[in-house]
């Protein structure tokens, strides 16, 4: 990022103060195709689409190089199931039933990869049918327990993930992973997780994506507030769907999918894809506006309580994990991970001057960006009246500290010593 962006960038957040996104930045019409790598920078990507929040897909000459797509695909273009086989068969992956609705999603099961490819077989030769039902491999951490440097490289345009790395910090959870299914295999009716983007590469096969601009779900919702499950139902099928936008990806494209935007995904073929979800400085708003919905809807549920549940605040941050996965704890925690490595990259050589640190990835002008975008939101967390209520006493540094040590930095970035 050179200082030129960031300086864009920071008069678009300025310009978001008060409003929702959906509200400056207008819906397009299409969804944009990137084909050739040489003339898109991340410059590019960070101003026309990150920013504004929307869609894209690239094409597949950014992955043409991939280690899985000359290794997990047969020179006919199907899933390589010997090669799976050998590499992965005894590992065990997750399975959902599409053909079952729980709730808003599907049931899971566990099984060997081997069993899975068994199944998919079989449901092939069976004209794409089995009394087993639609059976999708999803979410399937490959890159937890295996490298990734023979798969896939992680692309420029995402490289900017805070949700990764924050979690690989603890080494305990991700957010990267492999989906694979027959034709039929789908995805319902959602938006991402803590409102988080993603991207998806088609190792193999087609999908066909239903995306819908923040605000449009609105209109699907049924009496009771909830969403519907499968856009493509009947009851569907008329006025509501005028505002989708509906794209096929090829094999080896890659769909960036920005923060909100409800979607609904289809496998037109037998598909492998990699997926990665992630949050960095221009969608953190999104996610912490999120939270404090997400806790909201929890104490509005448990109201009758409140008056007679002992710690019913500290309850109700309990359940939002549950649900969550995530509280304002450990959303204070994430924003203390993300600053304190960017922090050192920021060490103070003279007067005005920042010096470029080691590992500083996209530059040290994003690094600013990025403190800047952390401060702000840390500023509106402190002053929450939910967030107040949690016990921070035992937190280091407390998060009026943080702030300070935030502020104090970003005063001292004008101008910079170093090229951008």
């Amino acid at each position: 990022m050179d200082r030129e962006t960031r300086v864009f960038a920071e008069s678009h957040f300025r310009g978001l103060r008060g409003r929702l996104p959906s509200k400056v930045c207008p819906t397009p019409d299409r969804v944009d195709f990137i084909e050739k790598p040489d003339s898109f920078s991340y410059t590019d990507f960070f101003k026309g689409y990150l920013l504004p929040n929307v869609p894209c897909v690239f094409s597949s000459a950014f992955t043409e190089d991939w280690g899985s797509r000359k290794h997990w695909v047969t020179p006919g273009g199907k899933p390589d199931f010997d090669y799976l086989l050998q590499s992965y068969g005894d590992v065990v992956v997750p399975v959902a039933n599409c053909g079952v609705q729980e709730y808003n999603s599907n049931p899971k099961e566990h099984m060997p990869l081997k069993d899975y490819i068994s199944y998919w077989k079989e449901f092939i030769q069976g004209d794409y049918s089995s009394p087993r039902g639609c059976l999708y491999l999803k979410d399937w951490h490959l890159c937890r327990y295996s490298s990734a440097e023979d798969l896939f490289t992680l692309p420029v345009y995402f490289s900017s993930d805070w949700l990764n790395e924050y979690w690989d910090t603890l080494d305990v959870d991700d957010y990267r992973f492999i989906y694979m299914g027959p034709a039929g295999t789908w995805s319902p009716f959602h938006a991402d997780i803590l409102r988080s983007y993603s991207w998806s590469v088609n190792i193999c096969g087609r999908k066909k994506w239903l995306f819908f601009p923040p605000g449009q779900e609105e209109a699907l919702r049924d009496s009771h507030g909830g969403l519907p499950y499968d856009v493509t139902a009947p009851e569907f099928l008329d006025s509501h769907l005028h505002r989708v936008l509906e794209v096929t990806q090829e094999a080896g494209e890659m769909v960036f999918v920005p923060s909100g935007w409800h979607h609904q995904v289809h496998n037109l073929e037998d598909t492998i894809s990699i997926n990665h979800n992630w949050i960095n400085g221009c969608n953190l708003a999104n996610t912490w506006r999120f939270l404090q919905q997400e806790l909201c809807a929890v104490q509005q549920e448990v109201s009758e309580w409140r008056d007679t549940m002992p710690d019913w605040h500290h309850h109700c941050q309990v359940i939002m994990k549950s649900c969550s996965g995530i509280n304002f704890e450990e959303f204070y925690h994430f924003l203390k991970v993300i600053a304190e490595r960017r922090l050192p990259l920021m060490k103070k050589i003279g007067p005005g001057e920042v010096q470029c640190g080691e590992g500083s990835g996209l530059g040290p002008q994003h690094t600013i960006f990025d403190i800047s975008r952390i401060a702000e939101v840390l500023a509106s967390v402190v002053v929450n009246p939910d967030f107040q209520r949690v016990d921070t006493s035992k937190f280091s540094p407390r998060p009026e500290d943080l702030l300070q040590q935030l502020q104090e930095a970003l005063a001292t970035t004008e101008p910079l010593s170093c090229a951008p």
